[in-house]
């Protein structure tokens, strides 16, 4: 789907929601038009990381592109910073200037970057090792990433995957160097002011090892011969000489189109099989839990109300038996008058669930403008600066939710809830986050997030997260508060105890398995983007996982607890947050089979931090799938008992 085609959004989003996910783009930033000739800055950014030749993922650390020990050649006067988003930097950008010079239209053959270049045998070793593990070098020109050409041979199709190697391994498991670049940009012409103008709609770059690269003494260089592979010497000093060519080539790719062909769908059938697989899983769920709620409940308050509506002075031995029937039939009235009681810990789980609803509306806002290509990878860190914005304009929703809860389980200390809200939750998520980014910072990585970012993120925080959220409190607590449809007794009844699959353990885990079930095959393609590096863009399979999961999450909770009630057991509240918010815990024992099966990490400190980072995405998604449990159980057991009569 095109740009100009907005007349039609509506209508398209409608027929074809999936292919919005491979070729939907809306421009983040206005296009660049050169002159022929003109000069057309290429940025590098970090090394990253990526999926080795044993396809490993052997290190999650990025490093700048100009670190001392990979002797890149620096532009004159220095290298200069390029302005970034903040979640740009949140993700590791470190975009700098370069020496290499492009013109547009213009080729250029054998150019060396700088003169001759020594790897002492400590970079060699240093450099060699980032060559096993599998890292990339990452350049821009005009906005679009540097690319390799790949072959998928199940579609059987070409696309460009975002940064090319920094060397290759070779027969005998030697690291070779890459020292040569030859650039293939393709560019579109449009008329502009009756005058043809020249835009970059392409980037591939095919890196080649040459050990006899030399700069002349006029300045011109000798790209050497293929297949005369450089290797460092670990042991002495290797004199390396970085060379370029540029070739540039007309395109008929418009603009407005350039990202396709970056953005490619592994093995689509994977995604059709999960997403069906989820869709008749939930319809079999929901069908399941209609069957059992709906029947039994419609012949229960049937009963129940036939009951209450015989007078006390007709009642008999007879009718006597029918209710003793009746109470042994169905354990879920016998409760009603404890189903309303307040939980342990109120305050606590009142915080939980208006941090999960702040989330909840958060992602579901974020990925419906990412389904709508609102979200463009045009503006890199568009989509984690999105997050972060509309997580603390959220804040008075969070607030909101929660002053409400609270305030509905009868609490009383509604300055500590106004206050813990906003600082609980974000508090420890934003302290885990800057103990593990001290483990980068000690390694040297260039993915530490600088002290500035930080301050940044706080002030978002407190200036308008808090506030907002202090905001939403105070109006939830000017609110009533939502009374059940039955009184609570001032005894609570005894909780006979529980058996088999309805005891804490099993039906926690029984409950989170299902949603998690839902967006297992997404959240494989989420982990390969996040620790690889590459540009996740498959929004309209996300959007139906979303679905799917808040459906399952929801249908699930409220079976486990029509189970409990019917067993006599009113303690619903947190067995339904936490059965739901089990999902988050799958979703770590996940990441850690993943870290398992695709990640060798040699150090600890990877470990930590992908461990770390791994149980914060986990924690997320408990607070967010168990605050949709919950409150579908509030609803659905507000319906039940607002459908009896009882004295």
């Amino acid at each position: 789907m095109r740009v100009s085609d907005r007349s039609s959004l509506l209508t398209s989003v409608l027929l074809t929601i999936p292919s919005l996910s491979s070729a939907f783009y809306l421009p983040g930033v206005a296009p660049t038009s050169y002159d022929k000739g003109q000069s057309v800055p290429l940025y590098v950014n970090h090394l990253t990381p990526g999926l080795s030749r044993d396809d490993q993922l052997h290190s999650v650390f990025s490093y700048d592109y100009y670190h001392p020990a990979l002797h890149f050649c620096r532009p004159e006067g220095g290298a200069q910073d390029v302005r970034e988003s903040l979640g740009s930097i949140l993700f590791g950008d470190r975009i700098r200037t370069s020496p290499l010079e492009l013109h547009m239209a213009q080729n250029e053959t054998c150019k060396a970057i700088c003169g001759e270049v020594v790897f002492d045998s400590r970079s060699a070793k240093f450099t060699n090792r980032r060559i096993s593990q599998g890292y990339n070098i990452n350049w821009l020109v005009d906005g679009l990433p540097a690319a390799q050409l790949n072959h998928d041979g199940n579609t059987d199709t070409d696309f460009y995957s975002p940064g090319f190697s920094l060397g290759d391994l070779d027969d005998n498991g030697q690291a070779v160097l890459n020292n040569h670049f030859n650039l293939l940009i393709d560019y579109h012409r449009v008329g502009y002011g009756g005058k043809d103008k020249l835009r970059v709609v392409g980037v591939l770059v095919q890196p080649e090892s040459r050990r006899d690269s030399r700069r002349l003494d006029d300045g011109t260089a000798e790209c050497g011969t293929e297949g005369n592979l450089l290797t460092l010497n670990e042991d002495t000093d290797t004199p390396v000489t970085w060379t370029y060519s540029v070739y540039w080539r007309e395109s008929p790719t418009a603009w407005a189109t350039r990202w396709d062909k970056y953005l490619h769908v592994y093995d689509p059938k994977i995604h059709w099989f999960s997403l069906i697989n989820s869709a008749v899983f939930v319809v079999f769920l929901v069908g399941m839990v209609s069957m059992i709620l709906v029947r039994a409940l419609k012949k229960d308050i049937a009963r129940y109300n036939r009951l209450d509506a015989i007078s006390l002075d007709d009642l008999d031995g007879t009718s006597a038996a029918v209710e003793d029937g009746i109470q042994e039939d169905s354990g879920w009235k016998l409760v009603h008058g404890d189903v309303f009681r307040c939980p342990k810990s109120p305050l606590l789980l009142s915080i939980l669930l208006g941090n999960g609803a702040q989330l909840f509306m958060m992602t579901g806002v974020t990925v419906a403008f990412a389904l709508l290509g609102l979200l463009s990878p045009a503006n890199r860190g568009f989509l984690a600066t999105a997050i972060l914005l509309i997580s603390a304009l959220f804040g008075v929703i969070g607030g909101y939710v929660s002053a409400r809860v609270y305030k509905s389980f009868g609490g009383e200390a509604w300055k500590r809830n106004i206050v813990m809200t906003p600082l609980l939750i974000p508090g420890f998520i934003f302290g885990t986050f800057f103990l593990l980014n001290l483990f980068v910072w000690a390694k040297g990585s260039s993915g530490a997030v600088p002290f500035g970012t930080m301050l940044a993120l706080v002030l978002i925080w407190f200036v308008i997260s808090v506030p907002l959220s202090v905001a939403g409190s105070w109006l939830g607590f000017k609110q009533s508060p939502i009374e059940g449809p039955t009184k609570t007794n001032q005894i609570p009844r005894q909780v006979p105890p529980m058996a088999g699959s309805l005891r804490t353990i099993p039906s926690i885990l029984l409950t989170g398995i299902l949603p998690f079930g839902a967006i297992f095959v997404e959240l494989y393609f989420i982990m390969t983007s996040l620790w690889t590096n590459k540009i996740y863009y498959m929004f309209g399979f996300l959007f139906l996982c979303y679905g799917l999961m808040i459906i399952t999450s929801a249908a699930t909770t409220i079976l486990l607890v029509y189970f409990l009630l019917c067993a006599e057991n009113y303690r619903w509240h947190w067995r339904a947050f936490a059965g739901a918010g089990m999902a988050g815990g799958y979703v770590f024992i996940n990441a850690l089979i993943f870290w398992a099966t695709r990640v060798s990490f040699g150090g600890l400190t990877g470990a930590v931090l992908y461990v770390g980072y791994s149980a914060l995405i986990g924690f997320v998604v408990f607070i967010l799938t168990g605050s949709i449990g919950f409150f579908a159980s509030w609803a659905f057991i507000h319906r039940i008992y607002g459908s009896i009569k009882v004295d």
